[in-house]
C-alpha cells in the first residue's frame, strides 16, 4: 500500500525504566537529560526537522513532566497531543492506546519508542516503507558490541583490540512506520514484539530497513554518560531553549 509522506508520529513514553536510576526516581525516562536536554526534546525537534506535523505522546509515569516540557508543541514546530495511561498498559498496549489518539487515526504513521536519540532520514525510511509493501517497516540499527573484542593471529597469538566495533547483526532501533491497518492487531495489553510482529513476520509484512546515521538506545546509567559525550562531541546540542541542565555536566 502506498502511504506517500508520512506526517504524523507516536513516541512511547509510559515507562518507568527502573535500570535507569536514579536518573528515573523522580522523571520519567524520555525526560533524563542528555547533553543537557531531554531524549524526548531530541526527538521533538529531529521529527520537526523531517516535516512531522503531529506528535502524540503516550506516556503514564511522571506524565506532567513531560507535558510541562513539551506543552502543545508550538516551540518545536509541532502540534502535540497526549495520550495519559490510568494503568501500565504494555509497549503493545500503549502504541494501541496511543494511535487511537493520532490526529489522523487512519493514516500512516511513525513510532518511536521514548529512549532513542538518532538523526536518520525519516524521508528515506517513509520512501523504503512505500516502496517494499510491509505493513510495518521496522528501523534496524548496526549491533555494537559493548566489549573490546580481541584480534588473533596464528596461535591464538593477540595482535590488537577493537573498542566496541560493529557486528554482522542487526539490532531494532525502536523507530517504526505503521500502517493504520495494524492497530486492531496490536495487544489492549503487553508487547507487541511477542504478538503482532511475530504474526506479520509469518505474513511477509514485516520489513527491515537498515539505517546509516548516528542513533543511540539509552537505557542505563552508562548509556547516559555515553550519549551526552557523544552529542557534545558531535555538536548536536540542542538550543538553550531546549535545554533544562547544563549541557557540560
Amino acid at each position: 500500500m502506498t502511504t506517500g509522506l508520512v506526517t504524523q508520529a507516536l513516541i512511547l513514553a509510559g515507562g518507568q525504566a527502573t535500570r535507569m536510576r536514579p536518573y528515573t526516581d523522580d522523571a520519567p525516562k524520555a525526560m533524563v537529560p542528555v547533553a543537557g536536554a531531554p531524549i524526548i526534546g531530541y526527538q521533538l525537534s529531529w521529527l520537526a526537522g523531517h516535516g512531522i506535523k503531529s506528535v502524540t505522546i503516550s506516556g503514564g509515569y511522571k506524565h506532567e513532566m513531560i507535558n510541562n516540557y513539551a506543552g502543545d508543541g508550538s516551540r518545536f514546530g509541532l502540534d502535540i497531543h497526549y495520550a495519559i495511561e490510568e494503568e501500565p498498559l504494555g509497549r503493545g498496549g500503549g502504541l494501541k492506546f496511543g494511535a487511537g489518539r493520532l490526529a489522523e487515526p487512519e493514516a500512516p504513521f511513525y513510532v518511536l519508542n521514548g529512549d532513542v536519540i538518532t538523526n536518520f532520514s525519516l524521508t528515506d525510511l517513509s520512501e523504503y516503507h512505500d516502496n517494499n509493501g510491509g505493513a510495518v517497516t521496522v528501523a534496524l540499527s548496526p549491533y555494537r558490541s559493548n566489549w573490546g573484542v580481541a584480534e588473533l593471529g596464528e596461535e591464538n597469538r593477540i595482535k590488537g583490540f577493537v573498542q566496541s566495533p560493529s557486528l554482522p547483526y542487526w539490532i531494532n532501533a525502536g523507530i517504526y512506520v505503521f500502517g493504520p491497518e495494524v492497530v486492531p492487531m496490536l495487544p489492549d495489553k503487553g508487547d507487541h514484539e511477542e504478538s503482532t510482529f511475530p504474526q506479520l513476520a509469518k505474513e511477509g509484512r514485516l520489513v527491515g530497513y537498515r539505517i546509516s546515521g548516528y542513533w543511540k538506545g539509552i537505557d542505563t546509567v552508562k548509556d547516559v554518560i555515553s550519549a551526552s559525550k557523544e552529542v557534545r562531541l558531535s555538536g548536536r546540542l540542542l538550543p538553550s531553549e531546549f535545554q533544562t541542565t547544563d549541557p557540560n555536566i
